[in-house]
């Protein structure tokens, strides 16, 4: 008899290895959680220097030992830390990333997704879903980045303007590698927090003049950067608001701006850009795309996330060429840019 599983692709039923794949996803929250400890316990930072026991740990962090001693052997199985034998750990690469204030760290990015922002608002996901908004307001008392404004959440929202400075750090090299500045003396970073991705092109190209367009709270750090980097002289730092009206440029950059907004808005950024833009100008929206259906695909769970939380939306190419035709530009070259995120330059028509 001919297996025609071989012939059709299909897999076979097996209810007890669907209810284990099942399982399996269902500790996705315990996951998370356990990076969420292994960060706030700055685990990977008293790793760093070389493998302890849980009880060195324990001590150094002030935290109960045995239950450091369950956290990191669970984050050992999770393949974060490697376990060497007599109650001892070490880094792996992953494990690395969970270190604060190195290259590449994702660190602050996990306390923000496991924290009390995100965490409430994912409590109210069903409810995202039947209706099609965000729930941070209902969960919090306010939308996210209002939220993230009141000064009693200050600590919350500095840990929200690193973690997307991390995320920075791994799309800007791409990103400033990619683009062509010829004919480019101006750029506006819209929605460029402090900066980063601006000053990065503005250091590989000493023809540029370079801005930010934020709000107040974001310009200060904007204008510190410049001047860590020595090009206080080429650059300026604005607060606005991009749904009013931007700077004329030779060039804008909105990276992982139009995924925080809904289409009529994301629409309303991309007008505004065409029509301050100077003539020939273009603009470079660096976005994670979602891809083919049915594949593991990081911009399609991004995409609840954004559902859920800040009523945002994660596009796949066409979606966002359908922006673009609205607005007045037209998608030319797309390229990726590094961690999972995609450069897709635009020219006005």
């Amino acid at each position: 008899m001919v297996d025609t599983t071989q012939i059709t692709g299909e897999a076979r039923n097996d209810p007890a290895a669907d209810a284990a794949g099942l399982m399996d996803m269902l500790l996705g929250v315990v996951r998370i959680q356990v990076l969420h400890a292994v960060a706030a316990l700055h685990i990977a930072d008293h790793l760093a220097d070389g493998a302890r026991t849980a009880e060195e740990v324990a001590e150094r962090e002030g935290s109960q030992v045995r239950a450091t001693y369950r956290l990191m052997r669970a984050a050992a199985s999770l393949g974060v830390l490697s376990y060497e034998g007599e109650r001892r750990f070490g880094l792996t690469g992953r494990g690395r990333l969970l270190r604060a204030d190195v290259p590449g760290s994702l660190r602050s990015f996990v306390l923000v997704q496991a924290g009390r922002a995100h965490w409430k608002s994912w409590e109210l996901f069903p409810e995202a879903v039947r209706q099609g908004a965000a729930q941070a307001k209902d969960a919090l008392g306010a939308d996210i980045f209002d939220y993230l404004s009141r000064p009693e959440n200050a600590r919350e929202a500095a840990l929200f303007t690193e973690s997307m400075a991390d995320l920075s750090n791994l799309t800007v090299q791409g990103a400033v590698a990619a683009i062509d500045t010829a004919g480019v003396s101006t750029v506006v970073d819209v929605g460029g927090a402090d900066g980063r991705f601006v000053l990065a092109l503005m250091a590989a190209d000493p023809g540029l003049r370079g801005q930010v367009l934020d709000l107040p709270h974001a310009v200060e750090d904007a204008r510190r950067e410049a001047g860590n980097r020595g090009l206080s002289e080429r650059f300026s730092a604005v607060a606005g608001d991009f749904f009013a009206e931007v700077p004329a440029a030779d060039l804008y950059l909105l990276k992982t701006v139009l995924h925080d907004w809904d289409d009529d808005r994301a629409i309303t950024i991309l007008r505004n850009c065409r029509s301050a833009v100077n003539e020939g100008g273009r603009a470079l929206v660096v976005e994670t795309v979602v891809g083919e259906i049915g594949r593991p695909d990081f911009a399609a769970l991004s995409d609840m996330a954004m559902l859920c939380v800040t009523g945002g939306i994660e596009r796949d190419l066409e979606e966002f060429d359908t922006l673009f035709a609205a607005s007045g530009w037209r998608r030319g070259t797309t390229y990726p840019v590094g961690g999972g995120y995609h450069g897709l330059e635009l020219h006005a028509v």
